[in-house]
């Protein structure tokens, strides 16, 4: 098959065609897509046994043929050398990966069939994040979807959608959004940047710091206030009063700041209405996150268990020693915990549940607590040599401070959860 086939639909108990075959598919499907995901084995949500409503915990064919393609081609293009190399490169990112990326149909996965993308949904995005925490793929996919092709889905006139998402979803625009500032909160008092309005046309000034990719981004989607209120702004980075300064993080991921000096934009949704249009943005980001989190601490797990095998200590494994055994067992623990509850927000986000705010923050709370835990182990198990850089454990563990910190960290989203608990 090529790059421009689709992935047909398998009846369930069919025989699966190898992973192989699905490398360069672009996923696509659109309605026949959404027949089926995780907890949705019928469109009601769940299958029925004797009156009793069961929850189905398992991918469907569409979502394994996705996970399966996904770990093949990400094995092949975005190997351990690959992640290194980029953490040395200005850019960040390899455009011809992007590319490749694009011809899978993964930038517009989300994007609906109108415009150029797969139409399929967040529990698919999901299960291709986890994919991309295990391979620690670099670059700005997570800030081009999640910050660009949501706020445009969500608040974008036709005309806006039309422009950019078929950009988006043939890999020719990256965007990114700038929403966190000095004062590092995430509320909507943190948003002290400046908009004024006029007609379509908006004019912002103000710094944005830890705005993902804004080095490689074509458009930022900004968040400022207004006489009005937050209002969002599509505002291309290639002019004078845009300025970005990438800094220095300890994953070596492409985080900036990003001043803006008169930079004009244009008004995305209406005038005021940005912290409410951005709520559903805030959420699928944070569970993505999420998501990332456990692909990247399920490869930690693996790595660590593989080395206790292999590591010979006093003439046997390290393996077999209780000590390493608990850890191994805590660290299974945490991530399938985390893989539960990261599915179970990103299900509540996509069916719009009443207690989907709840959800995510309960998911980003232990998933960033738990992959703590899972990365910590890691680096004990393999003793010192493991903060050598020469050994790849170390890369997971500064990948996962990174997701950590996105979006907020686990003491922020306790309070939130508290909040919501009336306390």
């Amino acid at each position: 098959m090529t790059g421009g086939d689709a992935v047909s639909m398998m009846p369930r108990g069919s025989a699966a065609p190898p992973a192989s075959q699905w490398v360069a598919v672009r996923v696509a499907g659109g309605a026949a897509a959404r027949r089926h995901h995780r907890y949705r084995v019928r469109p009601g949500g769940a299958r029925r046994q004797r009156g009793r409503v069961l929850v189905d915990l398992g991918l469907s064919e569409t979502q394994e043929l996705l996970k399966n393609a996904a770990r093949e081609f990400l094995e092949n293009e975005c190997p351990e050398t690959h992640v290194r190399e980029m953490e040395e490169d200005d850019k960040g990112y390899s455009p011809e990966l992007w590319a490749k990326m694009a011809e899978q149909g993964w930038q517009g996965l989300l994007i609906p069939e109108e415009y150029g993308g797969a139409g399929l949904d967040f529990l698919d995005l999901a299960v291709l994040l986890e994919e991309f925490g295990r391979a620690l793929v670099p670059g700005p996919f997570m800030s081009t979807v999640l910050g660009g092709a949501i706020p445009l889905i969500v608040a974008g006139s036709e005309a806006q959608k039309q422009e950019y998402l078929p950009k988006i979803a043939s890999g020719e625009a990256i965007f990114t959004l700038a929403l966190t500032e000095p004062s590092a909160r995430f509320d909507e008092q943190g948003i002290e940047a400046e908009a004024s309005v006029s007609g379509s046309e908006v004019t912002l000034n103000g710094t944005k710091l830890f705005v993902s990719d804004a080095n490689v981004a074509d458009y930022m989607v900004v968040a400022a206030k207004s006489s009005g209120g937050t209002t969002l702004a599509v505002v291309p980075t290639n002019q004078p009063g845009v300025q970005i300064r990438q800094l220095l993080t300890i994953a070596r991921d492409k985080q900036c700041e990003v001043v803006l000096d008169g930079a004009t934009g244009e008004l995305l949704g209406e005038e005021g209405a940005g912290w409410d249009l951005l709520q559903p943005v805030i959420q699928r980001y944070t569970v993505a996150e999420a998501a990332y989190l456990v692909g990247l601490a399920q490869m930690d797990f693996e790595i660590a268990v593989d080395y206790a095998k292999e590591r010979v200590q006093f003439g046997r494994p390290i393996g077999s020693f209780q000590a390493i055994q608990h850890k191994c067992a805590d660290m299974v623990t945490d991530v399938d915990g985390s893989r539960f509850i990261m599915y179970k927000a990103a299900w509540s986000v996509n069916t719009d549940q009443d207690d989907r705010e709840m959800a995510v923050n309960m998911a980003k709370a232990w998933t960033s607590d738990a992959t703590r835990r899972v990365v910590a182990h890691g680096q004990q198990i393999h003793g010192g040599i493991g903060f050598t850089k020469d050994y790849k454990i170390q890369l997971y563990y500064r990948r996962q401070k990174r997701a950590e910190l996105a979006f907020g960290d686990t003491e922020h989203h306790r309070e939130l959860v508290a909040q919501q608990l009336g306390i």
